[in-house]
């Protein structure tokens, strides 16, 4: 569906407006998430705004599900979940870019939206693997040794997280169905997804512990490595 730009910029300044009110984004990551968001929509068209918003949401209550237990826990972020610029940029800056290249080079749109899908798979995968697996996992394992690890430390994975994050995968990789059709395609988005964030859980259990990378760096690999591991799945 073509929308013309003054609505979705219409749209998306609503949208920061909200989120900043919300508590959701600070001004400078409301910003920031309005331009990736237009970058994501020259190249994606309206679905590549509905993955945004649903990664958004999705985010959001999981981070917020049960906060109080999180807390006690000592499992909250120091934020309380209101992103910066920063933390926008790792979990949609992949997405913003290939969004723009799609948009630049409409010959090779379809391979661009592709990777664009991958990539919020991943983040999505991500966040509710974690966010959703401390507060639901019963056994946790670092992901290197496999050896039972404390919860909520880089690295340390459940096996209820690891599905919750599999089906938040599957609810982009169905967006990506009902924009771009069903096919081949959007299995390699739930793999995909799947792979960032494991990527995600090995960048945290060896490079983020030791301080080499931080969870924002981390964040934005695991998008990235999700979006270029498309380039080895067949097109058919």
């Amino acid at each position: 569906m073509l929308l013309p730009y003054w609505i979705v910029v219409s749209c998306l300044l609503v949208g920061m407006a909200l989120s900043v009110k919300a508590r959701k984004l600070n001004v400078t990551g409301a910003l920031t998430g309005g331009v990736l968001g237009f970058a994501i929509f020259l190249g994606a068209g309206l679905p590549g705004l509905v993955m945004l918003g649903t990664f958004f949401i999705i985010g959001s209550l999981a981070t917020s599900w049960r906060l109080p237990d999180k807390i006690a826990a000592g499992l909250a972020e120091s934020n309380k979940g209101r992103r910066t610029a920063s933390q926008v940029v790792a979990n949609a800056g992949v997405a913003g870019i290939t969004g723009l290249l799609a948009w630049f080079y409409p010959a090779q749109a379809d391979l661009f939206q592709l990777m664009l899908a991958a990539s919020f798979a991943s983040a999505t995968a991500d966040t509710c693997a974690s966010e959703l697996g401390n507060v639901y996992g019963r056994h946790f394992y670092n992901v290197l040794t496999w050896r039972t690890d404390t919860k909520g430390l880089d690295g340390v994975v459940s096996l209820e997280g690891t599905l919750l994050g599999f089906l938040g995968s599957c609810l982009i990789g169905s967006i990506y169905g009902i924009g771009f059709g069903w096919g081949w395609p959007v299995l390699w988005v739930l793999m995909a997804g799947t792979i960032g964030n494991l990527v995600d859980s090995v960048l945290g259990a060896s490079l983020e512990r030791r301080g080499i990378l931080k969870n924002d760096a981390v964040n934005f690999l695991n998008t990235l490595i999700a979006a270029l591991v498309v380039l080895l799945f067949p097109t058919w």
